[in-house]
């Protein structure tokens, strides 16, 4: 044996490991085979993602075999990173105190978080601005323009106003940012008789759900898209947040993000 190890170029372990391999199992065959028709399908998931989408289709696996198997059939996306900067907190207009971090959300409209980024189109940068509701984690009010004036959040603020006319006592959060300090914007909210808070100075998970939503809405639909104007961004924009989130299910509460 030893020899006929030596001859073949193995070693006898090694021998020992393959007489004794087991043939793949049909159901492990199946699971790689879901697997990856979710990730041709949405290429932007990762592995928590796809994890999700098979418990949701009824799958027993665990997130860490969905990540190992990922990784030997190479599926594991490979995600862009650019930064700019959209909140500009260095101004001396009033800041307001975290109120959300200690709020025990259960229901809609007693927590609305609010938060903005950038879209790169094929020759300039656009600015969308949302407001989401914490409890059901539906976008509720959005905004797409090229300024990243306050009237960008004000028009999203409007408009979740204007879908849910919530009741007195609500809280708004937001990061610093000038556009969600400005007179207007905390004026229309204090009319409203809701209740301002702000993240803490150096604290970034202050408002990670909607940095979170963000994230989504990047990987899944602006990442995957090539806009030709803002008109044009608008309209796939929107559709996305009027329709996709609700399909998918990310929308309810303790879907994912």
């Amino acid at each position: 044996m030893n020899r006929l190890c030596e001859i073949a170029g193995v070693s006898r372990a090694g021998y020992y490991r393959f007489r004794q391999r087991r043939p793949a199992r049909a159901d492990r065959m199946d699971l790689r085979n879901e697997i990856q028709q979710i990730a041709l399908h949405w290429p932007a998931y990762g592995y928590r993602r796809i994890h999700a989408e098979l418990v949701r289709d009824g799958w027993t696996v665990n997130h860490k075999s969905v990540l190992r198997l990922m990784r030997i059939d190479n599926l594991l996306c490979v995600r862009r990173r650019k930064f700019i900067l959209t909140t500009d907190s260095g101004h001396s207009l009033p800041i307001y105190p975290n109120l959300a971090k200690d709020l025990v959300v259960n229901s809609i409209d007693q927590l609305w978080l609010a938060d903005i980024t950038y879209i790169r189109l094929q020759l300039e940068f656009v600015y969308l601005a949302v407001v989401l509701d914490a409890f059901s984690r539906r976008c509720i009010g959005w905004a797409l323009q090229r300024s990243l004036e306050a009237t960008l959040a004000l028009q999203a603020l409007r408009m979740a106003l204007g879908q849910r006319r919530p009741k007195p006592g609500l809280v708004h959060h937001s990061d610093r940012g000038v556009q969600y300090a400005s007179y207007d914007y905390t004026m229309l909210l204090q009319q409203h008789g809701v209740r301002i808070s702000m993240s803490r100075t150096a604290a970034p998970y202050d408002n990670a759900q909607a940095e979170s939503f963000m994230k989504t809405l990047k990987y899944e639909e602006v990442y995957r898209s090539e806009y030709r104007d803002l008109e044009d961004a608008r309209a796939c924009i929107g559709e996305f947040l009027d329709r996709f989130l609700l399909e998918r299910g990310i929308a309810a509460r303790g879907g994912f993000f």
